[in-house]
């Protein structure tokens, strides 16, 4: 007989408890993947994956262990326990770890409503391979492309289930359908590439594999002839497909693990403005048919709606129970984990403020100055949030796209910087992260 992800994590309690352990969890994921890669209008590479993963964490007072392993066979969980058992007798004491209290557990929760799970079947290996040569043929089709170097398309269906001595017993599922297509133009040193992809929930809400490759095809072609620009103090527009990175920033300033820590340039701005008083920054994990979405956290605490800005103001820090306990103030639901680690802080789905201006009328409006769409490496300190990143793009001339830049540096200091964001209002609404651009007028740029 079959046994569910709830099945072998009851099993792991059971065995956890003959072991000796006073108190443990149980995370199981099982799942599917397949993907497929094509290249030059052929098969390329096509992959399934089918597997079960299983962790076990156990407490002996105030002392934890983690083992995890992928062989869900009776006899290996009861070698999982035993082991974790032995290896947290020897571990030393943590204060602030432990289950969660009764009263704090979610009590009840609908999955419907969030909609995870796409009903439908899944997609053959042919359908995912005719996905890819779609959005191939499309970018090839763009005139100035000389190669594709990568079209592909995949789907996924995991199930995750946890289960708690403190009597927490949860899990669901989620699907994923994607498709991705990076091409390049050029050739030789003048060589530039670019990308589209799209991932969703639903395979009816993804966007058309022909949309996807020729959208990449003309990014690509659009950065021929590339330079570097000025080094001066310039306005930096952030393209939206990148622009999350600076809240991202701003988000593990302001988790609880940082803090807890002493390692962020926020530890000291609870209750103060971090961002424009007209901006707030929501997180929202019960959106349906959202890859961030779910019911509960990674330590059974319900998820819930709330404001991490509100009107520019920072509000509180992202909490798991560990956290929490060091800052003495109470988890915010936002516990993640895999199998073979602890809990840790960790955020949903994100919304900023949108703004009343289109990408077009910001880049109008700020003169002459640096469009940026594609950033690689980064120096960030995270004590000072002093910010260094490179970055190409498009440079900008008495409000006009003038010529695409690259291999160059833009600096500044997070802090002053989200003071100064501007939104425009172009994000897409469908993503984890809805972010828009945004325009930071004033910072240091690198160029010849």
């Amino acid at each position: 007989m079959t046994r569910t992800p709830e099945d072998i994590s009851h099993q792991l309690l059971d065995a956890a408890r003959k072991a000796g352990a006073e108190a443990a969890d149980a995370i199981v994921i099982d799942g599917t993947s397949v993907s497929v890669e094509v290249r030059e209008g052929a098969l390329e590479h096509a992959e399934r994956a089918e597997g079960t993963d299983l962790g076990l964490r156990v407490f002996l007072g105030k002392q934890q262990a983690i083992v995890s392993s992928s062989d869900s066979r009776p006899e290996t969980l009861a070698a999982m326990a035993e082991r974790a058992v032995a290896m947290a007798k020897e571990a030393p004491e943590d204060p602030f770890t432990g289950l969660a209290a009764a009263d704090q557990l979610i009590q009840d929760w609908d999955l419907n409503a969030l909609e995870l799970c796409d009903p439908s079947p899944e997609p053959t290996a042919e359908a995912l391979m005719q996905d890819a040569l779609q959005a191939e043929a499309a970018a090839m089709a763009v005139e100035g492309v000389s190669q594709v170097s990568d079209a592909a398309a995949g789907y996924g269906m995991h199930r995750v289930h946890l289960s708690a001595t403190n009597g927490f017993s949860g899990g669901y599922a989620r699907t994923s359908r994607s498709t991705s297509c990076v091409a390049i133009s050029g050739e030789g040193t003048g060589m530039e590439r670019d990308y589209d992809g799209d991932s969703r929930s639903f395979q009816a809400d993804l966007r058309d594999p022909s949309e996807i490759g020729r959208s990449a095809g003309e990014r690509a072609v659009s950065l021929v002839g590339a330079r570097q620009p000025e080094t001066g103090s310039f306005p930096v527009l952030f393209d939206e497909r990148i622009s999350s990175s600076l809240i991202g920033h701003l988000l593990g300033a302001s988790n609880g693990a940082a803090i807890a820590r002493g390692a962020s340039w926020l530890k000291d701005s609870l209750g103060e403005h971090v961002l424009p008083e007209t901006l707030s920054l929501i997180e929202d994990p019960h959106r349906p048919r959202i890859s961030g979405s779910r019911p509960f956290d990674a330590e059974g605490l319900p998820t819930q709606r709330r404001a991490i800005v509100e009107n520019g103001v920072l509000t509180g820090w992202t909490l798991d129970l560990s956290s929490a306990r060091k800052l003495e103030m109470t988890s915010t639901g936002n516990a993640a984990r895999g199998v073979s680690g602890p809990p840790s802080p960790s955020n949903w789905n994100l919304a900023l403020t949108q703004g009343d201006q289109s990408r077009a009328d910001l880049i109008r409006d700020m003169g002459t100055g640096l469009l940026v769409t594609s950033m690689i490496g980064s120096t960030i300190n995270p004590n000072t949030g002093d910010y260094s990143r490179g970055a190409s793009g498009f440079w900008v001339e008495n409000g006009e796209i003038t010529y695409p830049v690259n291999e160059c540096t833009i600096a500044g200091n997070l802090r002053d910087m989200l003071m100064r964001i501007i939104p425009a209002n172009d994000a897409r609404t469908y993503l984890s992260r809805v972010v828009p651009s945004i325009l930071i007028e004033g910072m240091t740029l690198a160029g010849n």
